[in-house]
């Protein structure tokens, strides 16, 4: 029942996004703030899923580069309710998607080419350089695509290249919603999603040592997510295939 609201939850959003491709981005942000809450009341509703935030208020204001643990699509929509007006660096082919890719591009959302190495990562900073002047947050997965929970760490250069070239704090994003919405799984189960915003690392730092620290946090940070809700919510771990 969730998957089909969901699914329906989207299209809905993306149509009524459309007359807002003439506005300014702000009319988009609004429409991507509403379908995230949206998902958030569905999650709660129909599979009580919900989601406690941690750390707020270590976000900085202003600008900044958001490096958010990936297992799961939860954290592609959810950021959106305590971020105040982010963007996502997102793999280019799904630019290419009619109707979604154009609203992408509406909301200033940041295509990078997997396949192209040091061209993409120049591309990518400049696209990055741009939303960060409008005062955004670019919210990237450091790995680049989801893992699930306990998976060994495979951290990309990407971020920390950005990081190097932009020179705006790094704000850590530890969570655990791989336990309650699984990769390539069409089930979800119910629990409390642990989000925690860690302290940002300042900018500065030479690129391999930044990668070392952010990495070390957020990896730390996640484990100790995994195992309070393994402990809360043990039935629900054990049946979490990942897991």
């Amino acid at each position: 029942m969730f998957n089909a609201l969901f699914y329906v939850n989207i299209i809905a959003r993306m149509i009524v996004a459309l007359p807002t491709i003439g506005l300014p981005p702000r009319f988009m942000l609004g429409v991507l703030r509403a379908y995230s809450r949206s998902s958030l009341w569905l999650l709660r509703v129909v599979c009580n899923i919900r989601v406690e935030w941690r750390g707020r208020q270590k976000i900085p204001p202003g600008p900044c580069l958001v490096a958010c643990k990936h297992q799961s699509f939860w954290e592609t929509f959810a950021l959106f309710a305590i971020l105040d007006d982010p963007t996502f660096v997102l793999k280019r082919e799904l630019m290419w998607i009619p109707l979604f890719g154009w609203l992408a591009h509406k909301a200033g959302m940041i295509p990078i080419d997997r396949g192209a190495r040091a061209t993409a990562l120049a591309r990518m900073t400049a696209r990055a350089r741009e939303e960060l002047a409008r005062s955004r947050q670019i919210v990237i997965f450091p790995e680049g695509t989801r893992r699930p929970p306990g998976a060994k760490p495979r951290y990309l250069p990407g971020v920390a290249y950005l990081y190097g070239e932009t020179a705006v704090p790094c704000v850590p994003v530890a969570l655990n919603s791989g336990l309650f919405w699984p990769r390539r799984s069409l089930r979800r189960f119910p629990g409390t999603v642990l989000v925690e915003v860690l302290d940002p690392i300042a900018p500065g730092l030479d690129k391999r040592t930044f990668l070392a620290r952010l990495q070390g946090v957020l990896e730390e940070a996640t484990a100790r997510l995994v195992r309070e809700s393994a402990i809360r919510d043990r039935e629900i771990f054990l049946a979490t295939p990942d897991s």
